[in-house]
């Protein structure tokens, strides 16, 4: 246990250190915050993949143009190339590689569907504004491009997930929240901090902290370097009932040292990302904030409250036909991107998908 493929494995020039978001384009150029960086990105993810339900395609596409997205923004700034054109150029080019196809005039209409709030039905295939979403579309791919190192390979810890549940007969519940936190792991940058497999085994283990509720072990007791109860000839009968069970996914990926301390951070950040949210707007949020992160991870925070992100909506006066600015109040100085409007702002704090 404990050996993956290398089919698996992720190439070094995609994995890097946390502290690298202190130091993006973004960031280091554009003035932007760490928190503000990564909310922008919980969203520009959010949109790719309502978008790519729209259009139909696979899970597999989306998380990979989910990567792709990530790994962007790790080389160009989010000043220079707006987010929803780079998630559209992310979902198109995924069509392609992942043998999904979609016409690049399909794409244009849903994006351009998504940005208005318009049905796509209403939307004409050779208005101005669909040729000019195809244009950005095509020339955000070009940066794509040369981002990727026409590198497509991405590994998704859905894979691996499909492993862990066939060698243990997990409850559906805690299948249903892991697979659901694997899709929530997109809204952060876990995919260029960590391998799939680091990843996977956060998703299950903190599924089955949920699933198990607040008297259940500790995360900390979950993922330690050997169960807790090696130590002990026979388990005090008042104490919670030994984790060893609990730590399956340690056991079956024979974990180094180094990582778990990684294992460690990953839970902590999914952690801070939920607790980033409003707890109001969002279902099981209020479960996964009241968890105890793990203590070994020293790393610095990253997010900041969502609520303090929040663009401003825009108010449209006297019912005027005319579309009010993009609620990011964002511009893309090297793309010909004309439209801006969107109702992205009823949406703005990315969505849990644990139902």
């Amino acid at each position: 246990m404990g050996a993956l493929p290398n089919e698996y494995s992720v190439s070094p020039q995609w994995l890097f250190p946390i502290d690298a978001l202190r130091h993006t384009p973004s960031v280091a150029t554009s003035g932007h915050s760490v928190g503000k960086e990564l909310y922008d990105r919980a969203r520009g993810v959010e949109f790719l993949f309502r978008l790519g339900s729209s259009l139909g395609l696979p899970s597999s596409a989306m998380f990979t143009a989910a990567t792709w997205f990530h790994r962007f923004f790790m080389r160009f700034s989010m000043e220079d190339y707006h987010r929803q054109d780079v998630a559209a150029a992310c979902i198109f080019l995924a069509t392609k590689t992942e043998e999904c196809g979609r016409k690049l005039r399909d794409v244009a209409r849903v994006c351009q569907s998504k940005i208005t709030g318009t049905d796509v039905s209403h939307i004409p295939a050779e208005s101005v504004e669909v040729e000019q979403q195809q244009t950005a579309i095509l020339l955000t791919e070009e940066a794509l491009l040369e981002a990727l190192c026409f590198d497509f390979v991405t590994i998704s810890p859905h894979v691996i997930l499909v492993d862990l549940f066939d060698t243990q007969q997990a409850s559906a519940r805690v299948q249903d929240y892991a697979w659901s936190l694997a899709h929530d792991s997109y809204r952060t940058p876990l995919c260029i901090f960590f391998p799939p497999r680091i990843i996977a085994a956060a998703c299950f283990i903190l599924a089955q902290r949920v699933a198990e509720g607040p008297h259940s072990p500790s995360l900390d007791a979950r993922i330690s370097a050997s169960p807790p109860s090696a130590s002990l000839l026979t388990p005090p009968s008042h104490k919670p009932s030994s984790p060893d069970a609990s730590r399956f996914a340690i056991d079956h990926f024979g974990f180094s040292e180094p990582e778990l301390r990684d294992l460690s951070d990953a839970l902590s950040i999914m952690l801070e990302f939920y607790s980033a949210q409003d707890p109001q707007t969002i279902q099981h949020v209020p479960s996964l904030t009241s968890i105890t992160p793990p203590t070994h991870s020293s790393r610095t925070k990253l997010y900041e409250p969502f609520s303090q992100l929040l663009p401003a909506v825009p108010v449209v006066v006297n019912n005027s036909s005319l579309t009010p600015e993009s609620v990011d109040g964002n511009t893309s100085p090297s793309q010909p991107r004309i439209v801006k409007v969107t109702l992205e702002a009823q949406n703005a704090a990315p969505r849990l998908d644990l139902t």
